[in-house]
């Protein structure tokens, strides 16, 4: 759990990079609950990620900002390390999966970091690591650093300004980071809100760690929701995880590729794949009734991803 404090001491921090997003309702008559959906989307690079890599950065021993930033990401904490990057005037470096969209590299491309492609298995060594063999730099680890995780618990303080005591709160699970951060601050502040997960069915490791008592290898699929899901949840993630979820829930690829397309009718809102998992699994009914708040994580998809799923189609 991240201290309220630490939390509080980000959202200073993030004055000035960081968007105060909306928390807006969707209009569904025959929804199962009163969806709201927290708008990610509207950051400066189209995702959360912003959020926790500025605080890393900006908490950091400046010395070892200056030899330049490194992370391991498929693709939206790679734009969020290299905005920060930009900002400062320093160079980032990028390892991505082989399997990272288009969209997302071609952003950073555009901030000007620098990408590395590597297998599945050795991007994941990373991401277990904490290191990227052969590239200097600080790295900022995606999901495990407690400082991206109270840069992303800022985003639970703003939800209980906008709507004081939900009944749950439904957060995409990538590495754990997002909902370490966001729950940490509800525990604090709101402790009777439910706190659910939510997976693709091609990557659901924490739902199958919880179902097993402990993180356990699963057959993970690379699929359109390439910003969630993975083989195995982390095993530092895990005691910080588990105390904090009440549910996993999991949302399969028609599901997610349905609630794109609805929240871009109703809401006008271009949702990528991870980012409109939350409203899957509430859409299907599984985080109950109530006001139910859904992260929309990011809007970072490739178009023709897009173009498959508004012809009514699940990308392959």
């Amino acid at each position: 759990m991240i201290e309220l404090a630490e939390i509080e001491a980000a959202r200073a921090l993030l004055d000035g990079a960081a968007t105060r997003t909306p928390l807006v309702r969707l209009p569904v008559d025959d929804a199962p609950a009163e969806i709201w959906c927290k708008l990610e989307t509207l950051q400066p690079i189209n995702s959360f990620k912003v959020r926790g890599a500025t605080n890393a950065v900006r908490r950091a021993d400046p010395q070892l900002v200056r030899r330049g930033l490194v992370t391991a990401s498929a693709g939206n904490m790679a734009q969020g390390v290299a905005w920060i990057a930009r900002e400062l005037g320093v160079p980032a470096t990028i390892v991505v999966p082989e399997h990272a969209p288009e969209a997302k590299l071609a952003a950073v491309a555009r901030l000007g970091g620098t990408v590395q492609r590597l297998p599945y298995d050795d991007w994941w060594r990373a991401i277990e690591t904490g290191r990227a063999e052969g590239i200097e730099g600080l790295f900022i680890h995606p999901v495990a650093d407690p400082r991206v995780m109270a840069g992303n618990g800022t985003i639970g303080l703003e939800i209980l300004e906008d709507l004081p005591v939900p009944d749950a709160v439904v957060i995409p699970y990538g590495g754990g980071g997002l909902t370490v951060g966001i729950a940490s601050a509800l525990r604090a502040l709101s402790p009777t809100t439910r706190v659910y997960t939510v997976e693709p069915e091609t990557g659901a490791a924490l739902a199958a760690a919880r179902a097993a008592g402990r993180p356990t290898e699963i057959d993970y699929k690379p699929s359109f929701v390439d910003g969630s899901g993975s083989r195995m949840v982390l095993a530092e993630m895990w005691p910080r995880v588990a105390p904090l979820v009440d549910e996993a829930l999991v949302a399969t690829l028609a599901e997610t590729a349905q609630a794109v397309r609805l929240l871009a009718e109703r809401l006008r809102v271009i949702a990528e794949g991870a980012g409109a998992l939350a409203a899957a699994a509430a859409l299907a009914g599984r985080a109950g009734s109530g006001r139910v708040v859904c992260i929309v994580s990011g809007g970072n998809i490739d178009l023709s991803r897009l173009e498959t799923i508004f012809n009514g189609e699940v990308p392959t």
